[in-house]
C-alpha cells in the first residue's frame, strides 16, 4: 500500500510501518516489506537498494560471496593433485563435476551470474602468476616469449570487455525505424527509379544489407517482450531480452555471461581465437621448459622427474588443467567455424533439430538448416560484414533523407 499524503487512509486499512515515528524504517512502505526487510537481516543478507547508498548498492549486486570457496578451492585442489600423478588424475577427472556441483548448488536460481566469468579470469591469473614465479626463473624463457604470452593475455582480457558491450538487444524503435526505412525506400524509388538499381549494385556496403534484405524477411512479435524483433531474432530467457541475430546465451564456453548476438558475435570468436592461440603457446613453453628431452605432443603423458619437485609438479599439473580447458574451448571454435560457414547460428540449429527440420553434416558437428545459407564465402563476407541492425537502418535513412 502506497501512502498518499493528501488523502486519508479508509478506516479498514491497516497502518503503515511508514505512518510511524521510527524514520529509519521509512524505506518500507508497508508491513510486509518490513517483515522481508527483518528476515533478510536475520538471514545476513544484502538491504533492498532503496535503503541504501546506490554506490553500496551496486557493490552488494555485484559481489557474490559464495564465489570465494571455489577461488580458494581451486589452487588448493591444484596443489594436491601436483602430489602424486595418481591425485592429479582423480582430481582433475572430477573437477569439472565438482564446479558444476558448487554452481547449481549455490547460484541455481540467479538468473545471471558472475561464477564462471569469475572463475575463468582467476584461473587464467592463476596460470599466468605461475608462470612468472615458476617458469621464468628457469630460465627457458626469453623475454620475446613473455612479451608474446603477456600480450595475449591482455588481448584476451580486451575482447572479452568488447564482448561485454552488448549483442545487440532488440527495441522497439528498432521496427519504427525499420518501417521508416521502407517507407523511405519506396518515396525514393518513386522519385528516382535508379536509386534501387544503385542500392542493389552496392552489394559490398553493410549498412545497405539489413536494407536490402529486409522486403524479403519476415519480422515477427516477440510474446514475452511484446514488441516486433527483426528476422534471425531471438528471447533470451536469461537476459529477458530479445537479441538481434541470437546465437546463444554464453555461460559454459568463454563464461562471458552475456548472450552473444548480431552486435558481438565477431568480438566472441575473436576472445576464443587469441585465448586459444595464447593458451595452447603458453603451455608449450611450460612442457619445453619441464621436459625438454621429450616431444611437445607427448611430453603431457610422458615427463621422467617431474614430480620430483613440488614446483615443477605444480607447473605440470596446472599445463593439464589448462589442456582440458583449452580443448573444451577449441570444441566450441570448431563448431562456431562451422556454423558460421553454414550461415546458421546455435539457436537456428537446436531449433531445426526440435523440429528435425535439419540435416547433420560432418559427423554431426553442425546442423544444415537450408535457409540463409549462400555458400561459404558469402556467408563469410556477412558475417564478417553484418553490423548493428539499429546502426544500419540509422545510416540508411539518413542516406536516404
Amino acid at each position: 500500500m502506497k501512502w498518499e499524503k493528501l488523502k486519508p487512509p479508509e478506516p479498514d486499512d491497516p497502518m503503515c510501518c511508514c505512518e510511524c515515528d521510527s524514520y529509519q524504517y521509512g524505506c518500507y512502505c508497508d508491513c510486509e516489506d518490513l517483515d522481508e526487510a527483518f528476515n533478510r537481516w536475520l538471514k545476513d543478507k544484502p538491504c533492498k537498494s532503496g535503503c541504501q547508498s546506490p554506490v553500496f548498492g551496486a557493490v552488494i549486486d555485484k559481489l557474490e560471496i559464495s564465489m570465494m570457496p571455489a577461488l580458494l578451492l581451486l589452487p588448493l585442489l591444484l596443489r594436491v593433485a601436483a602430489l602424486h600423478y595418481l591425485l592429479g588424475i582423480i582430481i582433475l577427472t572430477a573437477l569439472p563435476g565438482l564446479v558444476l556441483w558448487y554452481y547449481y548448488a549455490t547460484h541455481r536460481k540467479k538468473r545471471r551470474t558472475l561464477f564462471f566469468l569469475t572463475l575463468a579470469l582467476y584461473s587464467l591469473a592463476y596460470m599466468y602468476y605461475l608462470f612468472i614465479t615458476e617458469i621464468l626463473p628457469r630460465g627457458d624463457v626469453s623475454q620475446l616469449q613473455l612479451c608474446a604470452v603477456t600480450t595475449g593475455m591482455i588481448l584476451t582480457i580486451v575482447s572479452l570487455i568488447h564482448t561485454k558491450r552488448g549483442p545487440g538487444f532488440v527495441t522497439a524503435s528498432l521496427h519504427k525505424a525499420h518501417t521508416h526505412s521502407q517507407e523511405a525506400m519506396k518515396d525514393s524509388t518513386h522519385l528516382n527509379g535508379s536509386v534501387q538499381s544503385a542500392a542493389s549494385s552496392s552489394g559490398t556496403s553493410g549498412d545497405l544489407q539489413t536494407t536490402k534484405e529486409a522486403p524479403t524477411a519476415k519480422w515477427s512479435s516477440c510474446p514475452m517482450c511484446k514488441i516486433m524483433r527483426p528476422p534471425r531474432g531471438g528471447h533470451c530467457r536469461t537476459c529477458g531480452s530479445c537479441v538481434q541475430r541470437l546465437d546463444h546465451h554464453c555461460i559454459w564456453c568463454c563464461r562471458i555471461n552475456s548472450c552473444v548476438g548480431q552486435a558481438n558475435h565477431r568480438s566472441f570468436l575473436l576472445t576464443l581465437s587469441v585465448f586459444l592461440l595464447t593458451s595452447l603457446y603458453g603451455i608449450s613453453l611450460v612442457l619445453r621448459s619441464l621436459c625438454p628431452r621429450e616431444y611437445l605432443m607427448t611430453a603431457l603423458f610422458n615427463c621422467p622427474g617431474v614430480y620430483s619437485q613440488s614446483s615443477t609438479a605444480l607447473c605440470f599439473t596446472c599445463a593439464w588443467y589448462s589442456s582440458i580447458v583449452t580443448g573444451g574451448l577449441l570444441y566450441l571454435l570448431v563448431t562456431q567455424v562451422l556454423n558460421i560457414s553454414f550461415n546458421v547460428t546455435e539457436r537456428e540449429a537446436q531449433l531445426a533439430l526440435r523440429n528435425k527440420t535439419g540435416q547433420r553434416r560432418l559427423w554431426g558437428l553442425v546442423i544444415d538448416t537450408g535457409h540463409y545459407s549462400r555458400g561459404f564465402y558469402q556467408n563469410w563476407v556477412e558475417f564478417l560484414t553484418m553490423a548493428d541492425a539499429s546502426g544500419s537502418l540509422r545510416a540508411s535513412l539518413t542516406d536516404l533523407v
